[in-house]
């Protein structure tokens, strides 16, 4: 079988699973403030592709690089590395 190319990998929460096969993934990392020099949180959203539907809101997910498969969709969910406590 033929290797793809290295794909990036992210870790992040669930916020949203309101749609079909599709969880929205926030992402967040640390910036150093170039006045303050200070980090301070930043986040960046990802749609990405839950083909059973087994994600919820709260979960630890890791996602990977994809090719397109809508017109915001470009990650899909690898593994669920943590469930949300109910």
């Amino acid at each position: 079988m033929k290797q793809r190319g290295n794909r990036r990998t992210l870790v992040g929460m669930v916020v949203s699973d309101k749609m079909d096969k599709t969880v929205v993934v926030r992402v967040e990392r640390l910036v150093r403030d170039p006045q303050y020099k200070k980090y301070v949180r930043r986040y960046s959203r990802f749609m990405a592709h839950d083909e059973k539907n087994d994600c919820g809101v709260g979960d630890r997910v890791q996602i990977i690089e994809h090719r397109p498969l809508s017109k915001r969709k470009r990650w899909m969910v690898q593994q669920t590395l943590d469930k949300a406590r109910v």
